[in-house]
């Protein structure tokens, strides 16, 4: 006498064979473009957090030919490292609701950190809100996956 009935036996074959849907909720680490197109960020974990760097830019260079540099960050000494490879989202934790809260994102464009939160959105996109203090007080950008690889510019 079978222990298993021969159905469900062929059933946890195939399952073994093709792999079983996945049941986990997607996830948003990896590479993102920001709502400008203009460069790409790579989200991963780092520790128990979620950090971005910045590892694509449509337009890596000055007009002059050299990396570009973070020249508004308000502290001096920060304001010759370079762009490509910079940290820009840092400290986010899991929400409880399959978000990322209590985070900061770092804006190059003119060197301020705001208060951040990331959400995957239904159709794939990421919703990455900055804020000052309170949610309400901030703006959310849509995030996209690139459409296709993007070259590193580290």
């Amino acid at each position: 006498m079978s222990l298993l009935n021969p159905r469900l036996a062929a059933l946890a074959l195939s399952l073994a064979a093709f792999g079983a849907p996945s049941l986990a909720a997607p996830s948003l680490t990896g590479l993102w473009l920001d709502q400008s197109g203009r460069a790409g960020i790579d989200i991963e974990p780092c520790g128990a957090a979620l950090c971005g760097k910045i590892t694509w830019l449509k337009m890596p260079l000055t007009p002059q030919g050299a990396p570009k540099t973070d020249i508004n960050n308000p502290e001096p000494s920060l304001q010759p490292r370079k762009i490509c490879g910079l940290t820009m989202l840092y400290g986010f934790a899991p929400d409880g609701a399959g978000g990322w809260k209590d985070g900061y994102i770092y804006d190059p464009t003119n060197g301020k950190t705001y208060n951040a939160n990331l959400r995957l959105a239904a159709d794939g996109t990421l919703a990455v809100r900055g804020y000052l203090e309170f949610t309400f007080m901030g703006k959310t950008q849509t995030w996209t996956r690139p459409p296709q690889p993007l070259p590193n510019c580290t």
